[in-house]
């Protein structure tokens, strides 16, 4: 697409609309950025990569007549003025997302799901540097694709978080493997109903080919039912069932199985990854890996030391014999489930703030069987607590924000059980973003473990 002298509207002034608006000036574009915020808002400190942008900010411009096109931030509701009138003015719209794509000369594997992605695209991005492979892993992990995808260039390899805010403006995008790891109900406060959340998460494959992967959760129902969707080569990944041609777990070891032949990898008890949805993650990052040719040993050796990712059962520290676990990501209920079915002692569980528009029940029924003391807070802490109370659970406590429920957590909890903060929701009614909501997370506990073990 040739963008010199194109008038383009970016609407989000936010990490990737800043990347995209960026992005557009350096080749030739007439570009303004709006958003609903002001400037004093926004904090918005322009650079000279940011020379001859303008700015309409506080209120949106008329966009009924005069652009070539819209760009628009993820986290921008598709309902919002600008992009409505765009779409009733027939102007473009497109995402930041979609944008980047467009000018990638790299093979794209891109992840997507409702819980997961995150780690699953930073687990297969290390397999593919540890592979020696030329690799750059971008979009919804934190890193605008634009800020980064030509810059990038040809003979490598992107692995691409996408999220279902990005694959809602994506029409043309096209990944050489698309991975759907799970889709449980999230974000239904945007998309309404699980199954147009299905529908907007299927986007991923859309314009596949028989060259293309799809790689797919065999022991998810709804996400296995996607396979007839896809115009690609379907394989899947299973850690409960022997599988024809796919990565999946039997007797305990994890297997890459071609339509003909067989490899035992490892042993499942190697993976570094706590937990069985991590297990998950690790088979999914392994197809991905071998349907892209690395080494079946690399693989392995990869599944075995990788690290893990902040905000996701990250160990924090531990203090007075408790382990404390920062698990931030954790935004919905069913996220939060696995986080507490990867632990085998009792927990203190830290929940509450933002709800997506999901239900708490069977979250409750777990704390039940899980969790020894429940410290609820922010916007949602009523409902989850409520959850709890149906399901037999009392030993419930309420914070006023997160360093009271880290220090009444703290105050419970006894040697050998671990304190989750595991919220099961947004963090926007308290926090900027989940990373911050960890952040003061991670630094208060280790404050506690900095106190001299008498005080009080």
């Amino acid at each position: 697409m040739e963008l010199a002298g194109k008038r383009v509207l970016v609407v989000g002034a936010g990490k990737s609309g800043l990347s995209a608006a960026r992005f557009l000036l350096a080749r030739g574009a007439e570009v303004t950025l709006t958003d609903s915020k002001d400037a004093k808002e926004l904090h918005l400190v322009r650079d000279d990569s940011l020379q001859g942008l303008h700015l309409a900010l506080g209120t949106y411009p008329d966009v009924t007549d005069g652009w070539d096109f819209v760009v628009t931030s993820p986290g921008v509701p598709p309902a919002i003025a600008p992009l409505a009138g765009a779409r009733k003015a027939g102007i473009p719209v497109t995402g930041e997302f979609e944008l980047a794509t467009q000018y990638a000369h790299s093979p794209v594997v891109a992840i997507t799901g409702t819980n997961g992605k995150t780690t699953t695209t930073a687990l297969c991005g290390q397999i593919f540097r540890d592979a020696g492979l030329k690799t750059l892993v971008a979009g919804n992990i934190g890193i605008p694709l634009t800020s980064e995808v030509e810059g990038f260039g040809a003979n490598g390899i992107i692995v691409a978080e996408v999220s279902s805010f990005q694959l809602e403006t994506a029409t043309t995008f096209h990944p050489k493997v698309a991975v759907i790891l799970n889709i449980t109900p999230d974000h239904l406060d945007r998309h309404g109903t699980l199954e147009n959340y299905a529908r907007v998460k299927a986007a991923v494959f859309a314009n596949q080919t028989p060259e293309d992967w799809t790689i797919l959760n065999f022991d998810d129902p709804y996400t296995a039912s996607l396979a007839g969707q896809s115009r690609g080569r379907v394989i899947f990944f299973s850690r409960k069932h022997s599988l024809d041609r796919g990565v999946f777990v039997r007797k305990g070891r994890i297997v890459i199985q071609d339509s003909e032949t067989s490899w035992d990898i490892m042993d499942r008890a190697a993976v570094s990854l706590p937990g069985d949805h991590n297990l998950e993650n690790s088979l999914a990052a392994a197809a991905a890996a071998w349907v892209m040719g690395v080494p079946r040993e690399s693989i392995a050796q990869t599944l075995a030391l990788f690290p893990g990712v902040l905000h996701r059962l990250e160990f924090v520290a531990e203090v007075g014999g408790v382990r404390y676990v920062n698990d931030s990501k954790g935004t919905n209920p069913d996220a939060s489930t696995k986080a507490l079915e990867a632990y085998e002692d009792p927990i203190v569980l830290i929940a509450g703030g933002r709800n997506k528009g999901n239900d708490f029940d069977g979250f409750g029924r777990l704390i039940k069987e899980k969790v020894r003391v429940l410290v609820v807070l922010g916007e949602s802490a009523g409902q989850i607590a409520d959850a709890a109370q149906k399901a037999g659970f009392t030993d419930i406590l309420q914070a006023s924000d997160l360093q009271s429920a880290v220090r009444l957590a703290h105050g419970a909890a006894q040697p050998g059980e671990v304190v989750l903060l595991s919220p099961a929701c947004a963090s926007w009614d308290m926090f900027r973003s989940y990373e911050e909501r960890g952040d003061l997370f991670r630094r208060t506990v280790l404050s506690l473990a900095r106190r001299p073990a008498d005080a009080g």
